[in-house]
């Protein structure tokens, strides 16, 4: 059967999904600076247990970084790689041509069951209900199948929730493994890597965030109390002063420098 690449239409999305999808299809450079996540899809092939598959469901695959490193490494009899951006779907179909693509919101749409392997990296978080990624792959995978996937935890962009209240809500490791605990997997390993980041200006690292899809913006907090952030000239220079105040530090040549955290979850589980 001929690969195909399936549409749900911008209307399908809610209006927060629609804004990610914006953000990222706006971060046009995203790999020359996402190498924290590229490490991260490396961590997660490295807990692939086999690398021949039946079935392998990719959710979330943005640019491609994960499907790339499946592509060389994994051998697998089906692929279906889902994505929120279209603007992807030319780009992953290129990277592998034997795939069906779907794209669209995936805790709305069917993207079918019996994978012997679904795989996520650094999309989770992004869901309205991050913890239901958990309930829908126990339901996607067949028995004995691997779900493997990386997310961000509480402590992820700690600098930027310290001085402007806005971030993801990030559900802690105790709470991912309750949820799997509760799902049915076993053999689960959760694994924590955190990345300090040094950028030379606070400008620069609200620059970086920006090219890799992150906004400081209402559209991307969880809470349903906190008010739309808005930069404003004062406000930016107020945010700056503060983080040179708050985090920073001295580089091995005396220079002076700012850190972003990045705290990353590694999830490996196998269905019962």
């Amino acid at each position: 059967m001929k690969p195909m690449t399936t549409f749900d239409t911008a209307d399908d999305l809610s209006v927060r999904k629609q804004t990610i999808a914006r953000h990222f299809a706006n971060a046009s450079d995203y790999d020359q600076h996402a190498s924290i996540q590229q490490t991260v899809c490396q961590y997660l092939l490295d807990s692939i247990a086999h690398t021949k598959q039946s079935s392998v469901l990719e959710v979330g695959a943005g640019t491609g970084q994960m499907t790339r490193l499946l592509a060389d490494h994994i051998q697998s009899q089906y692929w279906l790689i889902n994505e929120l951006c279209s603007e992807q779907s030319a780009t992953l179909q290129s990277i592998l041509p034997t795939a069906d693509v779907m794209i669209g919101d995936a805790e709305t749409i069917d993207l079918a069951e019996n994978h012997s392997l679904i795989i996520s990296a650094n999309a989770v978080q992004w869901f309205d209900n991050p913890l239901s990624f958990v309930t829908q792959s126990a339901q996607r995978l067949q028995s004995g199948g691997q779900l493997v996937f990386s997310t961000f935890t509480p402590n992820n962009f700690l600098q930027i929730k310290t001085l402007t209240g806005q971030g993801l809500h990030y559900p802690d490791i105790d709470e991912w493994q309750l949820a799997l605990d509760s799902d049915g997997f076993e053999n689960i390993k959760l694994s924590i890597q955190r990345f300090d980041l040094p950028f030379p200006t606070p400008y620069a690292i609200l620059k970086h965030m920006k090219l890799t899809g992150v906004s400081t913006n209402q559209t991307q907090v969880k809470s349903e109390d906190t008010q739309t952030f808005i930069w404003t000239k004062s406000r930016l220079q107020q945010f700056e002063s503060d983080y040179w105040q708050h985090f920073s530090r001295k580089d091995e040549t005396g220079q002076l420098m700012v850190n972003l955290t990045y705290e990353v979850l590694i999830v490996s589980a196998f269905k019962l």
